[in-house]
């Protein structure tokens, strides 16, 4: 599967989606970034230094300070998928971030979400 063209989507245009996603479901800015923070390690002026820049989704985990350690917690189904069998190491950790975001829309409890 050629994936090149999700990896050119920018940061930006995705996080606004997931805004708009977590809004609807009565979820708020705070938490969204407070899932991707625990995902990336990027803390509020650095993710918005990537969304100013625009950066495409590989450059946004490429730059990443650190994934976290306890993403390998993250599993089950995203777009028809097992997170956990995806082979490429990008794909997975965009659909980490899809799978995070879908739980936080779906009103689960963030200790749950941040694997705590």
């Amino acid at each position: 599967m050629d994936n090149t063209r999700v990896f050119a989507y920018s940061f930006a245009s995705i996080y606004s989606l997931y805004l708009q996603k977590v809004e609807k479901k009565g979820r708020t800015k705070a938490e969204l970034d407070m899932v991707l923070y625990w995902l990336t390690g990027y803390d509020e002026q650095s993710m918005q230094d990537q969304i100013n820049q625009k950066n495409d989704l590989k450059q946004f985990f490429e730059q990443a300070p650190q994934l976290n350690p306890n993403v390998s917690k993250i599993t089950g189904l995203i777009c028809g998928y097992r997170v956990e069998d995806i082979e490429d190491p990008l794909m997975k950790k965009i659909r980490y971030m899809d799978k995070l975001v879908d739980e936080l829309a779906k009103g689960k409890k963030m200790d749950k979400i941040l694997r705590t």
